[in-house]
């Protein structure tokens, strides 16, 4: 019989305006697709860490997830990410903590629009 593990997915999306509206709709498309490719269901999220660039403000990622993806369950923090020189300006990462059948090796990560460029190896 397989165990559950925990297993982490990551990923991130680049927003073309800092307003509560793109923050949202950007935050849902990523986690809609991060979902989709894991053939994940909510009871299968244990937390999620999400960051943004100090350049995005308008609203709080953890409640686009609570709000529009039914999140309610899910323990989420946000915090800023380090503003590293020439870094990808106006992107949200996420880290989500999962229980899982799947192997390391079988999770999907999820890149969208310019974050792609972060991690071309893995981006979907």
């Amino acid at each position: 019989m397989k165990q559950y593990k925990t297993c982490a997915i990551r990923g991130a999306i680049s927003l073309s305006e800092n307003s509560k509206q793109e923050i949202s709709s950007s935050v849902v498309e990523l986690l809609n697709k991060i979902v989709k490719e894991n053939m994940l269901n909510n009871d299968d999220i244990i937390s999620a860490i999400f960051t943004m660039t100090e350049d995005l403000n308008a609203e709080f990622p953890a409640k686009a997830a609570r709000t529009h993806m039914g999140w309610n369950e899910v323990s989420m923090i946000c915090a800023r990410e380090l503003a590293v020189k020439d870094s990808l300006p106006m992107c949200i990462r996420v880290l989500i903590h999962i229980n899982t059948l799947m192997d390391k090796k079988d999770i999907k990560h999820v890149y969208l629009r310019d974050a792609a460029n972060l991690r071309p190896d893995i981006a979907r």
